[in-house]
């Protein structure tokens, strides 16, 4: 319990919009402190009350060690006044740089001393470096080399969605408090070894990269190899992942825990034995406490070589605990184990508790001491294993769930198949490779895993490998747990079939939906592109999929996919990308592979059928009506953004206008067509409020009370125009920003109501 109420209390600081002050955390667990022996000293005070004031004693502990943590990181922040300015720089590479297939060079920068007269920079930052379109590539950085560098630089900020992983968070976790990109013209190596352990071992893991990269000659498994090696999972291809998402294994995929301990093993027996054979060993130190120290070592090397995340420091905890307990000659239970191992993990990281890989390694153990250790009866081994196979994927459905809103269910059989295969042949064929000359056992490593990789992607096209399910309230996630606790429980405990009713609600709560005659719009935050998604009853419409990022990602995959998921829409009934530029069109083809969709219309020639003016249809009470461009506008209008498809949404009183990208030309049409037509409560704003959009008369056409700007934050366009601003506000609409507010619910009905994300979850690291 005290564990439990430990990292309950940094959760509870993470939920928080604002840091309490620093007097208020540190008074926190003195006043917890006297209200824990206060009953203790009164001997009338039942024993639960105690209990009670000592839990919270440890929850004040764990919200005043994370509210201390988040104090000290967000301290050291950048100024506002040097965003997008130069600043001279010198420090050191601190992280294995990641090379984009462009040439671009990413990386952790850890600044020693700022050159710029009165400027302030944050001690860790992260840049881009990017290759010039005339000159040479950039350098091919390595970590612990000395640098001087110009840079640009920004505060960290990213898009904010539902469903979506928030990257703002991210960055405070790593301490990294600016990111920018360098200015190439003035950049200088000054050192090109610093010492540091933590450098050392980041250059050991570039080297194994490049190690790996070299002797497999671009094959795809080198990525694999690269993350089960040296943690490096950014080299794993989407499409893999998918494949082993899909099949439940992607945990293996990782340095997980199971990986550390089975070399920590290997290290023991080898050790041990090698001791035993040298009689004059064992006499100093037994070998079996020599044997306890080296496979704790081995094992803390190579969870350090991966880079020590969550599962690699939980496993190493824990082994750290086991190994004191074997040389001292003591038990220890396996749950005072995993308690302490949690406790150590949030104190040292208080967002650690954020993270799904924490809740997924840490529930992945608990379940397998709650299901292996302490039941009677005999069992052999194999049976063991399915059991524990089988109460992992029932036990962590309900976190899979709610973290990624689909589970596997050839999970089993795949874990059966892929544990042995990773974890006994691939892992130390490829360590063994990296550690001695040659390539044979790298190539052996590659092609057991390439039949690993075989096998899954069979298992992933089965029918019904994996099912796909919408978030449901936090009440059913806990009602799951509780019922899966039960379902789990030893043989011969009373009425544990009670549990698969409490399950029931966490898989058979419909996803909401409008009422029939009303609509809503999810205006997804997607930088600098556009992405709405408008709901009916019983139909979906996505407009637009948002832009194209750089190398493989797109917004798509990120952001539209996930949310369509989490909200339970299996197929879209109609996808319009409104034209062909690549901020509203990027993220289709990751729509269209992921969902069956029934139209596809557009403007862009060859994608889909053609949108025209007068197509209409209504779903569920909803009209929907094309009004832009006529047929012959697509030869006479000359730039893509004015045959932009405009869409009109019309649900009860209440009308929401589509414009895509048009701009000055396409929007005098509009207005000649049919003045009436275009008036709307709810306005999508033209080009992203760029100054060739947005005309006075077009607004006075329009008047919208709600205008909604799609834009990325400090874009290189300088969307939204200040003037075009002014109109808005002139006009008295009400503004709403992507950048600023996040994704946005509108619901359109009787009224016309809008509800911020970055609002309705405001978190205390968000908008610094």
């Amino acid at each position: 319990m005290r564990s439990a109420a430990f990292v309950a209390g940094a959760w509870w600081l993470q939920q928080q919009a604002q840091l309490p002050s620093v007097l208020w955390a540190l008074a926190l667990p003195p006043l917890a402190c006297v209200l824990a022996l206060l009953p203790a000293r009164c001997p009338v005070v039942p024993r639960a009350v105690w209990r009670v004031c000592w839990i919270a004693w440890w929850a004040g502990a764990g919200f005043a060690i994370a509210a201390a943590w988040a104090q000290v990181r967000l301290a050291d922040d950048l100024p506002p006044e040097w965003e997008g300015r130069d600043l001279r720089l010198r420090g050191v590479v601190a992280e294995m740089p990641q090379a984009g297939p462009d040439g671009t060079q990413r990386f952790v920068f850890e600044v020693e001393a700022i050159a710029t007269p009165s400027a302030h920079a944050p001690a860790r930052v992260a840049l881009s470096w990017y290759p010039s379109a005339t000159g040479p590539r950039p350098p091919a950085v390595v970590p612990g080399e000395r640098w001087q560098l110009t840079v640009r630089l920004k505060r960290p900020h990213a898009t904010a969605n539902p469903h979506s992983a928030d990257m703002e968070r991210w960055y405070l976790e790593r301490g990294i408090r600016a990111v920018g990109y360098v200015r190439p013209a003035r950049a200088r190596r000054v050192e090109a070894q610093v010492p540091g352990a933590k450098y050392a071992i980041e250059r050991v893991r570039a080297r194994m990269r490049a190690r790996l990269e070299a002797a497999l000659h671009g094959l795809p498994e080198a990525g694999v190899l690269a993350a089960l090696t040296i943690g490096d999972q950014q080299s794993i291809a989407r499409d893999q992942w998918e494949v082993f998402t899909a099949t439940g294994v992607n945990h293996l995929m990782s340095i997980s825990g199971l990986h550390i301990t089975m070399l920590a093993g290997i290290g023991f027996a080898l050790t041990r034995r090698l001791w035993s054979l040298l009689p004059a060993l064992p006499l100093r130190v037994p070998a079996k406490r020599a044997a306890t120290a080296a496979g704790l070592g081995v094992g803390m090397g190579y969870a350090l070589l991966a880079g020590f995340a969550v599962p690699a420091q939980r496993t190493v905890l824990m082994m750290a605990v086991a190994a004191v307990a074997l040389w001292r000659g003591t038990t220890v239970r396996g749950r005072d184990v995993l308690a302490l191992a949690a406790m150590a993990v949030v104190a040292r990281d208080p967002w650690s508790c954020m993270s799904p890989g924490f809740w997924l390694s840490f529930s992945a153990v608990a379940i397998i001491l709650y299901v292996g250790v302490g039941r009677l009866g005999p069992s052999n081994w194999l049976a063991q294993w399915g059991r524990v196979q089988w109460a992992i994927t029932l036990g962590l459905m309900p976190v899979l769930l709610a973290l990624f809103h689909q589970v596997s269910l050839i999970s089993p059989l795949a874990n059966a198949v892929a544990i042995p295969l990773v974890s006994l042949g691939v892992v130390p064929l490829a360590l063994a490779g990296l550690a001695l000359p040659g390539d044979l056992l790298l190539g052996a490593a590659a092609q057991t895993l390439h039949w690993t990789w075989w096998l899954l992607q069979a298992m992933a096209e089965l029918p019904l490998a994996t099912i796909a399910h919408h978030a449901v309230p936090t009440w059913a996630l806990a009602s799951s747990v509780a019922g899966i606790v039960l379902l789990l429980g030893p043989r011969g405990m009373p009425a544990r079939w009670l549990g698969a009713s409490a399950v029931l609600p966490l898989l058979m709560l419909p996803a909401e939906r409008p009422p029939k005659g009303e609509a809503w719009l999810d205006v997804l935050d997607v930088g600098q592109g556009q992405a709405v998604l408008v709901r009916t009853r019983a139909h979906a419409l996505l407009y637009d999929a948002g832009p194209a990022y750089r190398g493989e990602a797109d917004a798509g995959a990120r952001v539209v996919v996930p949310h369509l998921r989490a909200i339970g829409v299996q197929r879209l009934d109609a996808l319009v990308v409104s034209h062909d530029d690549r901020d509203h069109s990027g993220g289709a083809g990751s729509v269209l592979a992921a969902l069956p969709v029934g139209r596809l219309l557009s403007s862009a020639r060859g994608l889909g059928e053609p949108c025209t003016r007068g197509q209409q249809w209504e779903w569920d009470g909803v009209q929907f009506q094309f009004l832009h461009p006529d047929a012959a506008d697509y030869n006479r209008l000359r730039r893509d953004n004015d045959v932009s498809c405009v869409l009109r949404v019309r649900a009860g009183r209440r009308t929401a206008l589509l414009t895509g990208d048009i701009e000055a030309a396409a929007e005098r049409r509009l207005m000649r067509r049919g003045a009436g037509s275009i008036r709307a409560d709810v306005l999508l704003v033209p080009h992203h409020g760029s100054a060739t959009s947005s005309a006075a008369d077009f607004l006075r056409h329009v008047q919208p009370s709600i205008a909604i700007f799609t834009v990325g934050h400090r874009n290189r366009f300088g969307h939204p125009a200040p003037q075009v601003l002014q109109r808005y506000a002139q006009a008295g609409a009400r503004v709403y920003r992507s950048d600023r507010d996040g994704a946005l619910r509108v619901d359109l009905g009787e009224g016309a109501t809008v509800r911020a994300w970055r609002r309705m979850r405001a978190r205390y690291w968000q908008g610094r």
